[in-house]
């Protein structure tokens, strides 16, 4: 069996494992063991990668294996990994594992939450490997079914308005996504769905492109948080149990950008370049509209999940540069902002769990309570402005370097406007840092609270080692996905 195809089979045996559980035990036994067996082989995968990069394989996609699923459509389970692959599959692996042990102490129907939470790790992980344009899209529609029961069932606040909201929208986008994919099929007159493929033959006319475009772009940005398609994610982030907070914004949403990049941009090229100043528009939008509501906000995962709008936006922005240095700044972004958000996600369920309440205006002084707790926040929060040394410093310098690079002003005015963000970024952060972390506690009963347990403190420390190390040592994940970012560009330029 291809190597690739144990990543989906994993949690397809967790959940087996977890169905015939008995006890709590056991269901942690079972999450702990396969959430593990997927980072190791995340980790392997990395070092195979790279070895045979090193050893001269230049192929677009390496490890590729294909099995016919329906003959008639050409539809094939067709698996294969480039750099950038690799990296989302790494990074899906670090927000299962630590969502696994935030998750630890929950007490309500366990076993049927996490099998849940594993039938939406087999979206996510099937969706990186495949490189079949029906097979990617049916493994983002198994990610995308599972977050109504898991935020309609296990959320909080309005969990059923933002379960449906959420569902609804995503499926809107999907339609889409649906009528996008089959038009390039149809449109290329390809024998295969296989994306690479259908990017060789390269001969899908202009003006079929101009209509498959804007609904790809749009069925897989409407999971990036692209304005004004973004109304569903902070309402779905703010109910969202801390696990499934911190794998929805951490890989769920980075499924858009990933899609955006390697099916609308890729496959078709020529409308990408003539429609990617309308999309620049409404993405600089994103990323300022995102900051700011951020800064209205008294909930902190409204906090969050507005930062995510700002952050994903940056995302699709890097994307519609089209050239190198931004793209891999996109990555980079996906890698950072998956990253800092499950921490920050984390780390709010943590102080939740406690408090029970979100609101900053109810909570201050929590440094001296929970001194663990909150030196992780502040961490998240100097990540999530850029402080450089930090995951967020890195991607951000990159997008916005590569984003300069264009000599004219509709592109650099873009760009300054983008940048702005930055400091609105800076000044929700150390507000909400300030308020919640510094000062007097006015509720005495907030002065009895603990602080992390071991298994919080483990996910907490596994998140910020990934943050830090990031950004201390980025050269490794650029040189990584390189070769995957160039293989687009240089189609998109061709």
């Amino acid at each position: 069996m291809n190597m690739l195809s144990l990543f989906p089979l994993i949690p397809l045996l967790m959940m087996l494992g977890l169905w015939i559980s008995k006890s709590t035990r056991q269901i942690r036994a079972v999450m702990v063991a396969g959430s593990s067996l997927l980072l190791v082989l995340a980790v392997v995968l990395v070092f195979r990668f790279l070895g045979l990069r090193e050893a001269g394989e230049t192929a677009a996609m390496l490890l590729t294996d294909s099995h016919v699923w329906y003959a008639p459509l050409n539809i094939h389970y067709a698996v294969g990994v480039d750099g950038i692959s690799v990296a989302m599959l790494l990074l899906s692996a670090v927000i299962v594992f630590t969502g696994t042990f935030a998750s630890w102490r929950m007490d309500r129907d366990i076993k049927e939450y996490f099998l849940w939470f594993c039938l939406l790790s087999v979206g996510v992980f099937g969706f990186f490997v495949s490189v079949d344009l029906f097979t990617m899209f049916l493994f983002y529609e198994v990610a995308l079914i599972p977050m109504y029961l898991l935020i309609g069932v296990w959320g909080s606040g309005r969990k059923e308005y933002s379960a449906m909201k959420l569902t609804l929208m995503l499926m809107g986008g999907s339609a889409f996504l649906l009528i996008g994919i089959l038009g390039i099929y149809f449109g290329s007159g390809a024998q295969t769905m296989n994306v690479v493929e259908i990017a060789r033959l390269h001969n899908i006319p202009l003006s079929e492109q101009l209509v498959w475009f804007p609904l790809v772009f749009v069925g897989f940005g409407v999971l990036g948080a692209l304005f004004p398609f973004h109304t569903w994610s902070p309402d779905g982030h703010a109910s969202a149990p801390t696990a499934v907070s911190m794998l929805h914004a951490g890989v769920l949403m980075k499924l858009g950008g990933y899609g955006c990049f390697r099916v609308a941009m890729y496959l078709l090229p020529e409308a990408a370049h003539e429609l990617s100043w309308i999309f620049i528009v409404l993405t600089t939008i994103s990323v300022v509209y995102g900051a700011l509501s951020a800064c209205v906000q008294t909930d902190l995962k409204y906090i969050n999940a507005y930062s995510s709008v700002s952050h994903c936006g940056l995302v699709l922005f890097a994307i519609l540069m089209m050239n190198e240095t931004a793209a891999t700044g996109a990555v980079l972004q996906m890698l950072s902002h998956g990253l800092m958000t499950a921490l920050f996600f984390a780390l709010i369920g943590m102080i939740y769990g406690r408090t029970h309440t979100r609101d900053i205006r109810q909570l201050g002084g929590l440094m001296k309570i929970m001194p663990f707790l909150a030196v992780g926040y502040v961490i998240a929060g100097l990540a999530n402005l850029g402080l450089p040394g930090l995951s967020g410093f890195v991607a951000e310098m990159t997008i916005f370097n590569g984003a300069f690079m264009h000599a004219d002003t509709f592109h650099r005015v873009a760009t300054i406007v983008a940048c702005t963000s930055i400091v609105i970024t800076a000044v929700y952060i150390l507000r909400v840092v300030g308020k919640i972390l510094y000062g007097t506690c006015d509720n005495p009963e907030h002065l009895a609270l603990t602080d992390a347990t071991w298994d919080e403190r483990f996910a907490v420390v596994c998140l910020i080692v990934a943050v830090a190390g990031m950004g201390l040592a980025p050269l490794w994940v650029s040189d990584l996905v390189r070769g995957g970012v160039g293989t687009v560009i240089t189609h998109l330029m061709n």
